[in-house]
This record gives structure tokens, sequence and C-alpha cells, in this order.
């Protein structure tokens, strides 16, 4: 799964990357993104246009009673996205790019033991990104929901997953899928594509292009964040 990323890049550089044309939403940066969160997503609006906007991470589908779904639904795997019913409108109709700098992702090991703390079960968190450090667009899908209680409207998004790279198999049997900048507008749907191209889309990004270590396991906390958490620890 992934279940906590790196928005650290300013939403400026993020609007000029990703050719947006709205006004930038009011985010602090964030080393330790999680579920539930608001968190930077780039989609297209009622126009056509690319657009910067703030999801709540955990896919809230239309028919949903309530919001509670939400924090089950913060990954979809790439395998059955396109037929699980909490999904499949949304991968045909509102697709989305998620910019991040990095994602953490938890190892298991044999001990509880790692440098700067310790984390039950026994997990390493490593933190994980391009290898020239730019950001990265993870192939997302959002939605809207209707409070069926006061009538707003919430917004909320969530993450695909696929079978792992070779960097990243022996840290995880999942990572996002990361889509290069040729497929964006594919993904987005500004090109037209059909289910099967976009499925092709969801496969691992080249393992070369990437850099994984290990960080101290106070990631693991969402109430700290803060640069340290990016720092490397001794293997």
């Amino acid at each position: 799964m992934c279940g906590r990323v790196v928005q650290k890049t300013p939403l400026g550089e993020i609007r000029v990357l990703f050719e947006t044309v709205n006004p930038l939403p009011n985010m602090a940066v964030t080393y330790n993104g999680a579920p539930t969160q608001n968190l930077a997503v780039v989609r297209l609006d009622g126009d056509g246009r690319r657009s910067l906007d703030l999801l709540r991470w955990g896919l809230i589908p239309s028919w949903a009673k309530d919001r509670s779904i939400g924090p089950r639904l913060i990954n979809a795997m790439a395998e059955t996205v396109a037929a699980k019913p909490a999904f499949r409108d949304a991968f045909r109709h509102r697709r989305c790019l998620v910019p991040v700098d990095f994602f953490y992702e938890w190892q298991k090991t044999a001990s509880g033991k790692q440098p700067g703390g310790k984390q039950p079960g026994g997990k390493q968190p490593y933190a994980i990104s391009l290898a020239d450090g730019a950001p990265m667009a993870l192939a997302g899908l959002w939605e809207r929901w209707k409070d069926p209680d006061d009538g707003a409207t919430l917004h909320s998004f969530t993450v695909i997953t696929g079978p792992p790279n070779e960097l990243v198999a022996p840290i995880h049997n999942r990572m996002p899928v990361i889509l290069p900048h040729q497929a964006w507008r594919s993904w987005l749907g500004e090109d037209r594509a059909d289910s099967g191209d976009l499925l092709a889309l969801l496969r691992p990004y080249p393992a070369a292009s990437m850099r994984a270590y290990k960080v101290a396991a106070r990631v693991g906390n969402v109430r700290n964040n803060d640069p340290e958490l990016l720092e490397p620890v001794a293997a």
C-alpha cells in the first residue's frame, strides 16, 4: 500500500510543472502526508483545464452513506481498479495526478529495533523518490460525495498501487503507480484513451530512475512532520 507521502515542493513550482491554471490553494508543505488529510492533487476542471486542488485522501464513493469508508479506500489496486464498484466510475471519468516528492514504505524486519527508535511490529521505514529528486506524479482517482446531513460536497482521492519494481520489491510487495510525463495527458483525459490504454499505463516505474534509503521510525507517528523525517539513518 501507499499510506504516507511528502509534498514539499512549493505549489507555485507544482503549478508550473503540471501546467495548472487556477489560483493556488492555501497549503503548507508536509513531510508526513497521511490519509484523511487534504493534499494537493492535479485534475481537470469543468472546462477541461488542469486544476491544482486540495482533496481529502481516502476516496468516498458517491453512493457511500457516510465518509467512514474513506480511510479504507486510500489505495486502489491497478489489477482491479477498472472493475471494482468503488473505483470503476472514477477510473472512467475522474482520474488525477498526485504530485509527491517522496513516499514512505515499511519493510518487515526480524527485530523491532531500528535506528532512531523502535517501530512496533519490527518494521523499518524507507523514503523513496525519483533519483533526480524531481516531483513524481502518482496515478490517482478522485470523487465527489454529498453529505446527506448538511448537503456539503466533499472531494476525495485515492492512489493507485501495483506490483513493485526491483528497487521496492525487497521493501514491500506493492508500490504506487508513478506516471511519466508523456502519460499525463492520457491519464487526465486530455487525449483520447480507452480502458486498455489506461490500464497499460499502470506498470512499475523503472527502478534505475529511483532511489530508496532508510529513515528513522519516528515517521510512523503522523504528528511528526518536519524535514528531519527525510534524514537517512545508518543501516
